[in-house]
């Protein structure tokens, strides 16, 4: 594995902050978290205009025509700015298995508007009844050449905004994904409100209709399109994790070597530099966990156990920094105006996010369990 990102990828990262710190503001923060949609229009639009939107679109449809680990570089600068947009549900969650697994109609009709910043996509992938996503209780049955969706979705991101939302569900063949339309007879959205502010749905489906056209792709093979789409939004996540995580530190690095006590910056004390040092220590041990996950999915290699890793690591080490960070501040770490805090509740939701660290050690562990040690690769 080669480390060094491709001159490609470190033009859309740089691209990415260039933006994301200019636009991302204290006062556009705040009124985000006042917006009930959390999301600002602004800045998707400006996204959209720099093309970033359309990072994992073909270039045919409007895109950049590169694929996960760029969009993965974009996530990670949202992460470093906290910013309230959906990106992680609208590029990873709705477009890339569109554009990765979808019908030729599909990938013409969703991915150009999603380039330009027209439409937004997402998926429903924590299903009410079943813990594995790939075996939802969520069932789709044939009716008249459609299908008729049952079911409930939960913490669903950014489905308010969806103009479509990607639902795995069993038929009697094996479990598919469905383009849903929440404007649907039988959908039934409930929010949720995170402390991050951003809003999560429980999603019902009571005798939905769908056409045949709404199957992503085709019927087959439906368990395996899940855990690919699954894998890629723990890597999304992870990649998130590590901006926060990154920028949190920095914040708090800054902090303590200008905040005095005693007539000298805290930072000189031990205490503080060896919990400082455990952070920095962590923090590598995500990056290389989550960038080596990301490698291997986007050269289409095995990597169940290699997000899983990275999953445990992102949502343990970071809630380390995160406590870290919080603590270091002392009494200002709490106050809602000062930035630490927002990056502590984000660290926090995606810490928990598609499952938190037991979960992840829990899965990595049944796997070895039942294959055995891998060679390295």
């Amino acid at each position: 594995m080669n480390f060094n990102f491709t001159e490609n990828q470190t033009t859309i990262r740089d691209l990415a902050r260039g933006i994301l710190e200019k636009e991302i503001t204290p006062e556009r923060l705040k009124a985000a978290q006042r917006d009930a949609d959390w999301f600002d229009r602004a800045l998707w639009a400006t996204l959209a205009e720099a093309g970033l939107l359309g990072i994992a679109v073909p270039e045919h449809l409007g895109g950049m025509g590169f694929g996960l680990a760029e969009a993965c570089m974009l996530l990670a600068e949202a992460g470093r700015t906290v910013a309230p947009v959906p990106l992680l549900p609208a590029l990873i969650l709705g477009g890339l298995p569109i554009a990765e697994l979808g019908t030729y109609e599909q990938k013409n009709e969703w991915l150009p508007p999603l380039a330009a910043g027209k439409t937004i996509l997402t998926a429903a992938l924590l299903d009410a009844g079943s813990a594995d996503p790939s075996q939802p209780a969520t069932t789709a049955r044939p009716d008249n050449g459609g299908w008729r969706l049952d079911g409930e979705k939960q913490l669903v991101p950014a489905a308010h905004l969806a103009q479509r939302i990607l639902v795995p569900a069993v038929t009697p063949d094996g479990t598919a994904i469905f383009l849903v339309d929440r404007e649907a007879a039988g959908v039934r959205l409930t929010r949720h409100r995170t402390s991050p502010g951003e809003p999560l749905f429980t999603l019902r489906l009571e005798g939905v209709r769908l056409e045949a056209r709404d199957v992503l792709g085709d019927t087959g093979g439906g368990a395996d399109r899940v855990r690919w789409l699954l894998e890629r939004a723990l890597a999304a996540t992870c990649a998130t994790q590590v901006g926060v995580s990154e920028r949190a530190l920095e914040i708090t690095s800054a902090y303590v070597r200008e905040r005095e006590q005693f007539g000298v910056p805290i930072g000189s004390f031990q205490a503080v530099q060896h919990r400082a040092a455990d952070c920095f220590i962590d923090l590598a041990a995500m990056r290389w966990v989550t960038w080596r996950a990301i490698w291997k999915l986007a050269q289409g290699l095995p990597a169940d156990r290699d997000t899983a890793v990275a999953k445990f690591w992102c949502a343990d080490g970071g809630s380390r920094i995160a406590n870290a960070a919080q603590h270091l501040h002392g009494g200002i770490g709490v106050d809602v105006d000062y930035p630490i805090h927002r990056y502590f509740v984000w660290s926090k939701a995606l810490e928990l996010n598609l499952g938190g660290a037991a979960v992840h050690l829990a899965r990595l562990g049944r796997d070895m369990a039942r294959t055995g040690p891998q060679e390295l690769a």
